[in-house]
């Protein structure tokens, strides 16, 4: 008897929509207000000055200025440490 083999051919076919994330501006290259610095999910970066952190995390330039990022190391209250990667526009 010929069978055809059918059915579960279209379970296969969903994908999501890629997101996009990372840096968007680098070291050293000049922002404007409003410019989205970092797309990120968590804070893997943190703001500190002249840029202000979005409710989905993206890091974005709040003043004119010129990107800079720095790491430094940041002892947690369990005695663990841990590298912060700061980012500011200066």
């Amino acid at each position: 008897m010929a069978h055809t083999k059918a059915g579960s051919s279209t379970e296969n076919n969903r994908d999501s929509q890629p997101k996009y994330l990372g840096i968007k501006l680098y070291a050293g290259e000049k922002a404007k207000p409003g410019a989205i610095l970092v797309r990120q999910r968590g804070t893997k970066f943190v703001p500190v000055i002249g840029v202000k952190i979005g409710k989905d995390d993206t890091i974005y330039a709040i003043k004119e200025g010129v990107v800079k990022f720095e790491t430094k190391r940041k002892t947690r209250f369990d005695g663990s440490k841990r590298r912060i990667h700061k980012v500011s526009v200066v």
